[in-house]
């Protein structure tokens, strides 16, 4: 602190006033060009006319502006206070190997945001699985994704590295229904269709489909169905799924069969 101090004293009155000014100017700059950037994405949304790799593409133009602007602003203050930014800029060549060690991850984070963005592996808006996270892309920035998980509403920051470990979720989900081989095929399929009919009533659902027959368990058969609906809502609608079924079952006077455990005595 007392070697800032001094150097703060050494400076000419007319050097600190330019200092401030360039850093106020700085973030006015930046601040209106977001502001812009955000207005024109909030219009877009609201009209629909703004798709989903547009938005992306206006996330990383803004992360990009943060680092360009924070970049600027830092060699023109130095500039300004007499150091000769040329001359130290030649020396970054040599300092370049030994940073490139150093910040070897952020790099690898900032190719791999380029990657996702250009070879389209999602985009704001998708919903992404993420270890044992599920959620809403709520950023693409160069070296994070930052994703809302839809069980709990958290933020998750994901290093643009690990893209490897992300999955986009699909619109689609599937339910097993177990129904009991004490019921004839004909009645399992005719109770299945008329699930299906209920769950084409849930609001949230697209559509929903019988796939049929999918596994004999020890004590049941597994009938598949497929149901579409918005990847954000899927936990609800698979709730909502589950409670139709377990009506129909019920009004059908048919029970979910339990496990069932053999056991051998001698």
């Amino acid at each position: 602190m007392k070697n800032i101090s001094e150097f703060i004293s050494k400076l000419p009155q007319s050097k600190i006033i330019s200092s401030l000014i360039i850093i106020v100017l700085s973030i006015v700059i930046y601040k209106t060009i977001t502001h812009f950037i955000n207005k024109s994405e909030k219009n877009n949304r609201i009209n629909d006319k703004l798709n989903k790799k547009s938005r992306t593409y206006l996330k990383l133009i803004t992360s990009i502006l943060r680092y360009i602007f924070f970049i600027l602003t830092i060699l023109i203050l130095l500039q300004v206070n007499g150091i000769n930014v040329t001359s130290m800029l030649a020396g970054v060549g040599i300092a370049s190997v030994i940073i490139g060690l150093a910040i070897q991850d952020a790099l690898k984070d900032i190719i791999r945001g380029i990657s996702i963005l250009s070879d389209e592996y999602f985009a704001v808006g998708d919903v992404v699985t993420y270890k044992e996270y599920t959620g809403k892309v709520l950023v693409l920035g160069l070296k994070t994704t930052r994703i809302q998980d839809i069980a709990t509403n958290n933020i998750i920051s994901i290093a643009n590295r690990n893209i490897e470990e992300i999955q986009k979720v699909s619109r689609d989900v599937y339910i097993r229904v177990p129904i009991p081989y004490d019921i004839q095929v004909n009645k399992a399929e005719n109770v299945m269709q008329e699930i299906i009919e209920s769950i084409n009533k849930i609001e949230e659902v697209e559509h929903a489909k019988y796939l049929g027959v999918t596994e004999y368990e020890d004590s049941f058969i597994n009938y598949l169905l497929k149901i579409a609906c918005n990847p954000e809502r899927r936990l609800q609608v698979r709730r909502d799924c589950l409670g139709s079924i377990l009506r129909i079952l019920e009004n059908n006077s048919i029970q979910i069969p339990f496990k069932q455990i053999d056991i051998h005595h001698k």
